[in-house]
C-alpha cells in the first residue's frame, strides 16, 4: 500500500465501503467512502494485517 487512498475490490460500484491507505509503512488509515468528512481512524499495520487474516476466515 501506498498514500493513496484505495477502495475495497469487494466493492464493485457500491458506494457503502471503506477506504485504506498506509503512511509510513507502519500505519495503516480507514475511512467511510460515504462520510469521508468524518475523518478516519489510525491502525498499527499489524493489527491491520490481524484483522484481515481474522476477517478472511468468516
Amino acid at each position: 500500500m501506498d498514500s493513496q487512498w484505495r477502495k475495497a475490490s469487494y466493492s464493485n460500484a457500491g458506494s457503502d465501503c471503506v477506504e485504506c491507505r498506509s503512511i509510513d509503512g507502519r500505519t495503516v488509515q480507514v475511512r467511510d467512502t460515504v462520510h469521508r468528512e468524518l475523518g478516519h481512524l489510525d491502525l498499527p499495520s499489524g493489527a491491520w494485517v490481524a484483522f484481515l487474516a481474522e476477517a478472511g476466515r468468516m
